[in-house]
């Protein structure tokens, strides 16, 4: 009688009875992988002083071949494999340029990326439309990019405005769809499309204020939040009468929300009426705005609260954003920011400029240094010009020598020490009371 197979046996083993590695991508493989051989172009301090040569072409090679494998992987049959490959693909997206490896496989992946959007879970569709994001960012303003958001922009303003979706989907599909038409979209007609899609969302809290004597914290919150960054990073990009309707449509309206109870909301409100306001400023000279007393008032509370009610965290960062809001509208200041990566600096001087940075950032998380250094979509979007191609010599003279690190770390160790023996050593006190 012959043995009954074993469970699971097909799950197991790929074409031609070869084993099917279904591991995905741990934060261990995907640092040494995708971080190791591009980490001396991001930080000029990676280079060792007698290390062994790197070959960076087998390297390559082993990096390509794992990420066909997970491209492969997002075809599978389980959804826990689908999604790890899918976040193994954004960890290696974000960390490394890879763009002609991408051009080549650019229909394969828009494809897997429109079937796990339409067919996945919440949490498949969301790596599904990271993933997205980070693939045009790759690709960049193009004919390919546009091919791309012609293929994915149905489906994700489909997902935006169904219903019955989950939210963190819907919110994932709201970023992506911003971010993607704000990279690829040459066309006004789809710009605006876009724009409105994004409108039919966050309006909704403007119609609760209505209902309501305030705006209440609802599941739907962070769905509204996300449309609403995603609308305003598109506003940056609008033609000049365009941007004068959408103000005169939101300014008086956007107030409203200040009164949310949730602080990302608040700000996420306050961020954008700085911003309008900035834009509204350089569109007209002699821009006036009725309700100023009111709308100053409204921000000094929100920039000095201290009710008891609310978390420290959330006070400390409420006041902090607040601060500045109130100086964009009653000053026309805005707190210029340095951003450093490698030997270059980028200083963010507005609002606008502040909220592509911060947008961008969201998505790249730590290789957004990376990408400020080598991409060239990124560069042109902040005026950076072509990438500075640095020698490893040059680069060598700037790194600082492993002795002189040494001694830095220890002193500032035992500084530190130091000072917390002060507050925590109780012996000290003790001897005061005998």
């Amino acid at each position: 009688m012959p043995k009954p197979k074993k469970r699971g046996s097909n799950h197991q083993r790929g074409a031609g009875g070869q084993p099917r590695n279904v591991q995905p991508f741990s934060d261990e493989d995907a640092s040494i992988e995708t971080m190791s051989h591009c980490s001396g172009f991001s930080d000029p301090a990676s280079f060792t002083e007698d290390g062994p040569e790197v070959d960076e072409e087998a390297t390559q090679e082993d990096l390509e071949y794992k990420l066909k494998g997970f491209i492969d992987l997002t075809l599978d049959k389980s959804a826990k494999t689908r999604q790890a490959a899918l976040e193994s693909l954004k960890s290696a997206f974000s960390s490394k340029i890879l763009y002609e490896f991408i051009m080549e496989r650019r229909m394969t992946l828009t494809d897997s990326i429109e079937r796990c959007i339409k067919k996945g879970k919440s949490d498949e569709q969301c790596a599904a439309a990271g993933l997205a994001c980070l693939l045009c960012v790759q690709m960049g303003s193009g004919i390919e990019s546009e091919e791309i958001f012609k293929t994915l922009g149905p489906v994700l303003k489909k997902i935006v405005c169904d219903g019955t979706a989950s939210i963190q989907a819907r919110q994932a599909c709201a970023t992506c769809l911003g971010i993607c038409c704000f990279i690829v979209t040459d066309d006004i007609t789809e710009l605006y499309s876009t724009m409105e899609c994004l409108e039919n969302i966050f309006t909704k809290a403007y119609q609760r204020d209505r209902d309501t004597n305030g705006v209440s914290s609802t599941h739907n919150t962070v769905l509204h939040i996300s449309a609403l960054l995603a609308w305003t990073l598109l506003l940056t990009i609008c033609p000049m009468n365009e941007v004068k309707k959408k103000i005169e449509m939101h300014l008086y309206k956007l107030p409203s929300l200040l009164s949310c109870d949730d602080l990302n909301m608040r700000i996420a409100a306050g961020e954008t009426l700085a911003l309008l306001f900035e834009l509204a400023r350089e569109t007209d000279a002699d821009f006036f705005y009725e309700d100023m007393d009111l709308l100053t008032e409204k921000l000094r509370a929100l920039a000095t609260d201290g009710n008891k009610h609310r978390a420290k965290v959330d006070k400390r960062k409420q006041r902090s954003v607040f601060r500045d809001v109130l100086r964009a509208v009653e000053e026309r200041d805005f707190p210029t920011e340095m951003v450093k990566f490698g030997p270059e600096r980028m200083y963010i001087d507005c609002w606008v400029k502040k909220q592509t940075y911060d947008t961008f950032k969201e998505i790249l998380g730590s290789g957004m240094q990376y990408h400020l250094q080598s991409n060239d979509f990124l560069r042109n979007v902040f005026e950076l010009g072509p990438p500075v191609m640095l020698d490893a010599a040059t680069l060598k003279t700037m790194k600082i020598s492993r002795f002189e690190r040494h001694l830095y770390n220890s002193a500032a160790f035992k500084a530190r020490t130091k000072a917390r023996s002060k507050c925590r050593d109780k012996r000290a006190d003790v001897g005061e009371f005998f």
